[in-house]
């Protein structure tokens, strides 16, 4: 019996579909990318690697990008350069070390919560949103410059610590409260900076809050009926079940908090580099040696966060 083949035309599986819509919707940011960002990415490279000099040209002076190699990032982590970038580099990294954990555990507190069913649950999120909105570019401007018109102004932490203006707690009073008790200097500035990081905390927890939500919802009712049944307590269930289970969307908040945390205008490296009028060489290899810094430190924390995460088989 002659046996019969059929040439049919090969279909791609409905993922691979799935996976070129994707890249269509992202074929604006990638055009973008390699149309604007790129070209600017490798002059800055480069000028991480050179140094405008002064030379005469027909007798004209003009300026021009000389390389010198290494010696930027030599002068700005050995050299004169080094004395102010180094120390804030460390200090800045110290303040993620506090920070990033605390929005995350604030955050997914909040989340806990109001995924909880209760009367108004929809306005509660809406109002843990609202400092996301208030801490943008153009908001802060805003509030600033009336935070500047009026003195005393409600709504601001002081920067420094010193107590010098207006702001959620006294904090002068609680320096003079801990000092009196005797605890330790060190102590005491740990204490202080959380103290007046509360604010900024709730600012910076929207999208996490958001993001655990969605997290959270994706839970199946039926696994927390399974623990009920079983008798496990709701402490139980939320170390058992629930962390498990939120385990992905806690790696991802932790990158996209440290991402905003290192790459914030306001924070104490940024504000410096850009702030402080080094020579645009030297200014470039500080912005690229933050950088490889940020990158290495989310390489290792998503190392060491991966090995505790649970993903769930839909099979």
């Amino acid at each position: 019996m002659e046996k019969i083949t059929l040439n049919r035309k090969h279909r791609a599986s409905l993922s691979a579909r799935k996976a070129r819509s994707g890249y269509f919707f992202v074929a604006p940011f990638i055009i973008g990318f390699i149309l604007i960002y790129l070209p600017i990415l490798v002059d800055s490279v480069w000028l991480s690697f050179s140094r405008i000099a002064n030379v005469t040209v027909d007798g004209v002076s003009v300026q021009q990008m000389q390389p010198v190699g290494f010696d930027n990032y030599a002068q700005i982590l050995l050299g004169s350069a080094g004395a102010n970038y180094v120390p804030k580099l460390l200090e800045g990294l110290g303040d993620l070390v506090f920070e990033v954990p605390a929005v995350i555990i604030f955050s997914l507190f909040i989340a806990v919560v109001l995924n909880q069913k209760m009367l108004g649950r929809a306005a509660f999120r809406a109002i843990f949103f609202v400092p996301v909105i208030i801490s943008t570019g153009l908001m802060v401007d805003i509030i600033s410059g009336a935070a500047g018109g009026a003195a005393g102004g409600m709504g601001t932490l002081p920067d420094d610590g010193s107590g010098g203006g207006m702001g959620l707690i006294d904090i002068t009073m609680l320096e003079t409260m801990f000092a009196g008790a005797g605890i330790a200097g060190d102590l005491v500035g740990v204490v202080v900076g959380l103290v007046e990081g509360i604010y900024n905390i709730i600012n910076y927890s929207g999208v996490q809050m958001l993001i655990f939500l969605a997290g959270l919802q994706s839970i199946s009712e039926s696994i927390y009926e399974a623990c009920r049944i079983d008798g496990a307590t709701g402490w139980e269930t939320f170390w058992k079940v629930t962390f498990p289970m939120i385990s992905p969307m806690i790696l991802v908040n932790a990158v996209y908090s440290m991402i905003d945390a290192l790459t914030r205008s306001n924070n104490k490296v940024m504000s410096f580099v850009s702030g402080q009028g080094a020579i645009p060489g030297e200014q470039a290899a500080m912005y690229w040696f933050y950088f490889l810094v940020v990158i290495l430190i989310i390489a290792a924390v998503v190392g060491i966060i991966s090995t505790f995460v649970f993903y769930q088989r839909k099979d």
